[in-house]
């Protein structure tokens, strides 16, 4: 919306050293992050009084490094440069969509020929390669989100981001939506959507390290419309364990079991409100859910009513939910 206050280089070392002071988790396997803004794209002193900042207490804390996130028309060998010079880790790109009537569509001011061009860039550097990517932007169809997974996928990166589309008032996708514009996609066809992304990218061996808008109050005071939902990614890995559930079920003479998942995967596997287990009776089949420990995260042991021995049972992967 145009309306963050970018913050002094002091705030950001007030902010930073607070927060690590009080950190509770490994130094190395942390990173101090810059987000919310094309990093390179802010003016060069700027920029590096933030490094300066970030390089400093990577060293005094012994983290691992510093990730940015920026446009693709961001990315220059130049910038590259400037970058190794600080202990940069990773590179994230806003791609947001490759189809290129969707970026005009939506006023993006890059086109997918640059994102191709600064992936190129940043991982002949050794950099760690993100890329972001947004479901429901103006224009977009079903063809169009997969034709940018798709199109990611082929740039190789370590991680991706999937940020579903949310109208906030006072924007101009609000002012479309309310001239009835703007068709966003509904929160059931969002999930389905970015169910199927998750399970893509994770059969391509590509972590989706976000999935969904980050939950604030700030969000859900200027919520109008979209793909909003406080915990999105469980609904997405929950509709891939009813599938995964269905898939084997269905096919049962009885149409009735139990299902074992990890206890770490049970929340999803049942659902929000039981979700899960009222669609499946809907559907005329029983289940009952039950963890267990020797289920391995991202699996379901499936077993027919009558059946003996839980080795017996039938071991479905469940794509998508490894980080259950």
């Amino acid at each position: 919306s145009g309306t963050v206050r970018t913050p002094s280089p002091e705030e950001v070392r007030a902010y930073l050293e607070e927060s690590l002071a009080h950190y509770p988790h490994d130094p190395a396997q942390t990173e101090i992050a810059f987000f919310g803004g094309s990093f390179t794209c802010m003016e060069l002193g700027y920029q590096r009084a933030l490094l300066d900042i970030g390089g400093e207490l990577v060293k005094r804390y012994g983290l691992k490094g510093i990730r940015l996130s920026t446009r693709p028309d961001g990315i220059s060998p130049e910038i590259i440069r400037h970058l190794l010079d600080y202990p940069v880790q990773a590179v994230e790109l806003g791609a947001q969509s490759m189809n290129h009537w969707v970026l005009e569509q939506n006023r993006r001011g890059h086109t997918a020929a640059d994102t191709v061009r600064a992936a190129g860039l940043i991982r002949q550097t050794g950099l760690e390669l993100g890329l972001q990517m947004m479901v429901g932007l103006l224009g977009d169809t079903a063809g169009t989100v997969w034709e940018t997974a798709r199109a990611l996928a082929d740039l190789q990166p370590d991680t991706v981001r999937i940020y579903p589309m949310v109208i906030l008032r006072d924007t101009p996708a609000f002012a479309l939506w309310e001239k009835g514009e703007y068709p966003i996609f509904s929160l059931e066809e969002g999930i389905q959507l970015c169910a199927g992304l998750l399970a893509f990218f994770e059969e391509r061996q590509i972590r989706v390290i976000k999935l969904g808008l980050h939950a604030s109050k700030e969000v859900e005071g200027q919520y109008a419309a979209g793909l909003y939902h406080p915990a999105f990614r469980e609904l997405c890995e929950s509709r891939l364990y009813r599938q995964g559930m269905f898939s084997q079920i269905s096919r049962w003479e009885e149409k009735r079991g139990t299902v074992y998942v990890h206890p770490k995967g049970l929340s999803a596997c049942i659902g929000q409100k039981r979700e899960n287990i009222i669609w499946l009776h809907q559907k005329g089949l029983e289940v009952r859910v039950k963890p267990k420990e020797t289920v391995s995260r991202g699996w379901l042991l499936l077993c027919p009513e009558g059946c003996e021995k839980e080795e017996q049972g039938i071991a479905v992967k469940v794509t998508g939910t490894a980080g259950v």
